[in-house]
């Protein structure tokens, strides 16, 4: 069993890193942990692995789960900080015109179903070809291409309506 996650990790550890790097914004510290725990948890789980996708694929959900638990753990901390970055050099005026926009932004790309909220990140936070997205969730480069194209109109729809 320890040999098999050791050639998963050779074989698939820069493509899990990079995924990761196009969902954290670019973080390298926190991805290449994450990219570790993923590891990690692979080699716990090995056994719940059926073969009903690729490795890559069943890897990489593993990585967004770590990273969904991360995020789930920062938003409980950015609570107070949110209420201290309010209070920053801007009026209160720009900072609640900014918030406003990017609240908007943020609301908009949440409305989208799943998949499309996947094709968003990994297109704008990555460094991810249309055919590696459709390579890490399965699909081909057309579908990530179109799916991209229809999340991209429906956030412009949404942030129409809010203005």
């Amino acid at each position: 069993m320890g040999e098999d996650i050791e050639k998963a990790y050779i074989l698939h550890a820069k493509d899990v890193y990079k995924y990761l790097l196009s969902i954290t914004g670019g973080n390298t510290h926190l991805s290449e942990e994450l990219t570790q725990e993923t590891f990690f948890r692979a080699m716990r789980t090995i056994n719940s692995f059926d073969g009903s996708c690729k490795l890559s694929v069943w890897l990489c959900q593993i990585a967004k789960h770590l990273w969904y638990q991360h995020l789930q753990k920062q938003a409980k901390r950015r609570h107070d900080e949110l209420s201290h970055d309010l209070q920053g050099d801007n009026s209160p005026e720009d900072n609640i015109v900014l918030r406003s926009e990017k609240t908007a932004l943020y609301k908009a790309i949440r409305t989208l179903p799943e998949n499309m909220r996947e094709v968003v990140h990994l297109r704008l936070t990555g460094e991810f070809t249309f055919a590696e997205i459709g390579e890490i969730l399965g699909k081909t480069e057309t579908w990530a291409r179109t799916t991209f194209y229809l999340a991209k109109l429906k956030i412009i729809e949404k942030m129409e309506e809010k203005q």
